[in-house]
């Protein structure tokens, strides 16, 4: 019983996935903070609020409305989510795009024989080993 646990917590992916959660928490906390002590001040000074809307309430018919709290939580989701996407999405994304290219698609062709898709350049199929004629040259190597 202990053994299969021991396993299963010793898989790779279990690892790799509480490392992530570590991570994105640690990386949470960054986000927040760099959001709470410059983004949410200098939405404060545009608006001349101080960056506080917590105290901003609408009373209809005796009930009252905290709209402010909701307005904080909104500045601050747009702001984390503005900077998680201008921070790390769009270089990695740039990044990955200049580092790791996408190979092009070998152009392909249905087997005469099997009609599985085969590449233009194929002189055997790989599903039933048919001797098929290549549409294209073999590229050279």
């Amino acid at each position: 019983m202990l053994k299969g646990f021991r396993d299963f917590m010793m898989r790779g992916n279990v690892v790799d996935m509480a490392v992530g959660v570590v991570i994105g928490s640690a990386f949470t906390a960054v986000v927040t903070g760099f959001v709470a002590a410059f983004l949410t001040p200098l939405v404060g000074v545009v608006v001349g609020a101080a960056g506080d809307f917590s105290s901003y309430k609408a009373t209809v018919a005796g009930v009252t409305f905290p709209y402010g709290q909701f307005l904080n939580v909104l500045i601050a989701f747009l702001m984390t989510a503005a900077v998680l996407y201008f921070c790390v999405v769009l270089p990695v994304t740039k990044a990955t795009a200049r580092y790791m290219p996408k190979k092009p698609k070998t152009p392909k062709r249905p087997c005469p024989e099997c009609l599985t898709e085969i590449p233009e350049a194929a002189s055997r199929c790989s599903a039933c080993t048919a001797h098929v004629e290549p549409l294209t040259a073999p590229a050279a190597r």
